[in-house]
């Protein structure tokens, strides 16, 4: 399994401590996640998660959903990819007022010009 067939992520966490990891083009989001979790860096510590379930990715702005792989994603082999890990028990909500308001409307409450 050579090292020319993984893909190197480098994982920034919200407090911006990083740390790299190699992973294989079948994992998916949700493998990556529970890999993390399961090799929780030392200098982590104070970030630790209570479950791999809560932790997102972040790739160029989008969250990833888990059973998205890092094949689909397209990412070059044998470059450093940055993705931001995030702990959240569900996929993001611009805050929870606006979203609880916005399904009750049906439309967003953004830019409305009087």
């Amino acid at each position: 399994f050579s090292s020319s067939l993984q893909i190197n992520l480098r994982l920034i966490l919200v407090s911006g401590k990083t740390k790299e990891f190699l992973f294989s083009p079948n994992d998916s989001a949700a493998d990556i996640a529970k890999h993390v979790y399961d090799n929780w860096p030392m200098d982590w510590e104070e970030e630790q998660v209570s479950s791999p379930n809560i932790l997102r990715l972040i790739y160029q702005g989008r969250f990833l959903h888990g059973n998205v792989t890092l094949g689909a994603l397209k990412l070059p082999f044998g470059k450093t990819t940055v993705m931001h890990l995030v702990a959240r028990e569900t996929l993001p909500e611009p805050n929870s007022q606006g979203q609880r308001n916005r399904e009750k409307t049906g439309e967003s409450n953004c830019c409305v010009i009087l």
